[in-house]
């Protein structure tokens, strides 16, 4: 059960670094810390488990003692790294601002941030970073275009314009801080989960050390 565990931590940290790498223009390096935390964290646990596993087939005391601290140990990270997290989803917001706000003024000159743009506005189904009159306000090519990205339908040899019918209305900053929280409240609650997994193991692997020591002493 433990190693499913840190299978579990293991997966669900790749899934996230996969998901928002798209997005590493918008996020701070501090953001793709938790999933790498996760990863870490899942390989340590499949490790430890396989030190409990021969403990538990030798009865030997020692080392099902050593995995039971081991695994406190863990569960103490893997709490300080989710409370660290739930204290830091209020920086997301500014996060987000800050970085849109500069990498909106490069979309004409980057081709790195105007294909993260391009995307983002595509997936998230959105424009601009609180909505399509954004990119007029930075000057982008004239007063009425916005980028084609922008635009959900758009009929061949057409600019997207914010007067389009097919114009994507809701900004990127909003969408993006959504998905991030609930992704975030998601990964809280594996995260418990998980944790609680581990103490139910802890306790388990208390018991049979416990156990195999009174065998031990009536020997």
């Amino acid at each position: 059960m433990i190693q499913i565990t840190g299978i579990v931590f293991i997966s669900v940290g790749a899934v996230i670094l996969v998901v928002y790498n798209g997005y590493n223009n918008f996020l701070d390096s501090w953001f793709f810390a938790a999933p790498l935390l996760m990863i870490v964290v899942g390989v340590i646990v499949f490790l430890v488990s396989f030190f409990g596993c021969c403990g538990a087939v030798k009865e030997n005391h020692c080392m099902i003692i050593t995995f039971s601290v081991l695994l406190l140990l863990i569960f103490a990270l893997e709490l300080g790294a989710g409370i660290t997290g739930y204290m830091m989803r209020g920086e997301v917001a500014n996060m987000l601002e800050n970085r849109m706000n500069g990498t909106m003024r490069q979309y004409n000159t980057n081709d790195d941030l105007r294909r993260s743009w391009d995307i983002m506005q595509h997936d998230l189904q959105c424009c601009g970073m609180n909505g399509p009159a954004d990119w007029p306000r930075i000057g982008f090519i004239d007063n009425s275009v916005v980028p084609d990205s922008c635009c959900k339908e758009l009929p061949s040899q057409s600019k997207c314009d914010v007067n389009s019918i097919h114009i994507n209305g809701d900004g990127c900053m909003m969408k993006l801080q959504s998905a991030i929280e609930n992704n975030a409240m998601i990964l809280g609650g594996v995260g418990i989960g998980v944790a609680l997994i581990q103490l139910i193991g802890v306790i388990f692997a208390c018991c049979l050390a416990r156990s195999i020591r009174r065998e031990y002493e009536t020997v």
